[in-house]
């Protein structure tokens, strides 16, 4: 399974990303702003892999000028709904359908990992005007939280995929696998949590790439036994998930 195609799986589940997915902090932009010492208010912004537009949106109400970039074609129409008036066009990171110079920030929630950064990060530069930052980051496991880190094993056990180690990265090792040696990057941590029903919690796990290309059976006999885990852990169907965004600000040059 190739990275472009599990990139792609998202839009077989469309409608489920949209309600299960996590949304950001306001906190992030906050650290957004500060690596970037520019306001969000007033710029350009290019939200690319934009999904169903959960970040995009976030840009958009500190006062972005946006325009998304998204590979699929139903996850385009789920942004569509959603967001009428913001414009969205057909694409991907590695090869950006964006003018040069033209953009004060380009943002990746979720989806750096499904470019080429030897191709994306010369992209970015090219559409980035003089000055202009990169922001990409990912709502990460909080592996402090024993009943999160279990489940996390869990899920890489059925998927049949390496767990995640629990050790963060070093900021240089970050930067490294990020593909944005060379610039100058500031990475920060931000944590945060929200408490949602048991299937809305199930209907994030599903909406996991890793999780999409398998058969309907095997997702499902899955998320049978976890819901019966969970409802021992919080017996009211209310969870409560913790999570660390690992945020990378890179400036253009």
């Amino acid at each position: 399974m190739t990275a472009s195609s599990r990139a792609l799986s998202f839009d077989a589940a469309a409608a489920q990303y949209a309600a299960g997915r996590p949304s950001y902090p306001a906190a992030l932009f906050d650290c957004i702003e500060e690596s970037a010492s520019c306001r969000l208010a007033g710029s350009r912004a290019a939200d690319v892999g934009a999904g169903t537009g959960i970040a995009t949106v976030l840009l958009q109400e500190r006062g972005a000028e946006v325009i998304a970039v998204e590979p699929g074609k139903a996850m385009a129409g789920e942004f569509r709904r959603a967001l009428p008036d913001v414009p969205i066009v057909r694409g991907d990171g590695n090869a950006l359908p964006l003018t040069g110079a033209s953009c004060d920030l380009i943002t990746y929630a979720q989806s750096w990992q499904w470019t080429d950064p030897g191709r994306s990060v010369p992209e970015a530069l090219r559409v980035l005007r003089a000055g202009g930052a990169l922001a990409i980051w990912w709502n990460t496991t909080a592996f402090d939280v024993a009943w999160i880190r279990e489940q996390h094993e869990r899920i890489a056990h059925h998927c049949g995929v390496k767990p995640v180690p629990a050790a963060r990265p070093s900021d240089s090792d970050a930067i490294a696998l990020a593909g944005l040696t060379g610039l100058r990057v500031a990475r920060r941590h931000v944590r945060w949590s929200r408490t949602v029903s048991l299937d809305t919690h199930l209907a994030n796990i599903g909406s996991r790439s890793a999780f999409l290309v398998l058969d309907e059976p095997v997702r499902h006999a899955f998320l049978v036994d976890e819901r019966e885990r969970l409802r021992r852990t919080f017996p009211g169907e209310k969870v409560d998930e913790t999570y660390v965004v690992d945020l990378l600000v890179a400036l253009r040059p």
